[in-house]
């Protein structure tokens, strides 16, 4: 099965602080971790695969740093916008429990990004989530590409994945919702937007009307899932020293992905999960969350991705 990954999202250079000193600063952005752990694992093991980002950078060395990083793990930039202005900087600071608190700096006066054409074809995955997705500035472009993604019939993955600094409605979290075909949240983000971490109520009140396919990861926790007629908890893949959880989600999302290409899961079987199904991919999604937590990077490891 020949098929395309496109990532949208946003783009961003992640500065590490630890004890309020600099650690690290490497390239990131929810998805875009997501899409170059993808090209460290799809990307060679199913070289027929093409993977492709859509965000948009500034014109200064951070948008060179991020194009040329996205190039040497073969992820393609025909879908990425450089636009007059600066790339956006975040600091990252790493808590006792090598746990993030994020502070996010923009070009407010950069130009509005245009709606992707990347063409999406059946079975064709499609991941997009986090504030991008969201946002007054890129939400309804991303949304107006997920709904002709979703009419070509491409599987649309969505990771809810905001932070309390960036309040939303339950509302424009749900019409997101409703466009995908797997959702994954964190017990924050349903605490955050429904005062509650009950996966089960949540999943039978609020998601299950919306998207039949809802995953609730809960940090170092087991993970649930749903689907019609199922619901199944998976265990943590163990980590030796957790040195940052900056990535864990994103890379869980990576490792679903992966997963399902490696199984040649289309978008007719996600209609019909089955708990068999979900063990085929929440333990692979464990093992790529698991290594991203043991550096200080934002990606899994060349030697992990070789592995699995």
């Amino acid at each position: 099965m020949t098929r395309t990954i496109i990532g949208i999202g946003e783009t961003v250079l992640d500065i590490v602080f630890k004890n309020g000193q600099p650690q690290a600063a490497v390239p990131g952005g929810s998805v875009f971790n997501s899409m170059i752990s993808l090209g460290r694992t799809v990307g060679k093991k199913c070289p027929e695969t093409r993977l492709i980002m859509e965000s948009q950078v500034g014109n200064d060395y951070v948008a060179d740093l991020m194009t040329d990083f996205m190039g040497q793990n073969g992820i393609s930039t025909e879908g990425i916008k450089r636009a007059k202005g600066q790339s956006v900087v975040s600091l990252a600071m790493l808590d006792s429990n090598n746990n993030a608190h994020y502070e996010f700096y923009r070009d407010k006066d950069m130009p509005a990004f245009r709606t992707p054409d990347t063409p999406v074809h059946l079975d064709d995955i499609v991941l997009f989530g986090s504030f991008f997705a969201v946002s007054p500035v890129t939400g309804p472009q991303t949304q107006a590409f997920i709904k002709k993604a979703r009419e070509a019939g491409g599987i649309v993955y969505y990771d809810i994945n905001f932070r309390k600094n960036h309040p939303v409605p339950p509302e424009t979290i749900e019409a997101n919702i409703a466009l995908a075909d797997i959702v994954r949240g964190s017990s924050d983000d349903l605490e955050l937007l429904y005062g509650s971490s009950d996966a089960v109520r949540i999943y039978v009140e609020r998601i299950s009307r919306l998207c039949r396919n809802f995953i609730c990861t809960r940090g170092g926790d087991d993970a649930e899932v749903f689907s019609p007629g199922v619901h199944a908890t998976f265990p943590t893949a163990p980590v030796e020293k957790v040195v940052s959880t900056i990535g864990a989600g994103d890379n869980f999302n990576a490792g679903i992905l992966y997963a399902l290409v490696k199984n040649c899961i289309g978008k007719e079987r996600l209609k019909s999960l089955s708990a068999d199904d979900w063990a085929q991919l929440v333990p692979v999604a464990m093992k790529f969350s698991a290594n991203v937590c043991g550096s200080m990077f934002n990606y899994v490891d060349p030697d992990f991705a070789d592995s699995i």
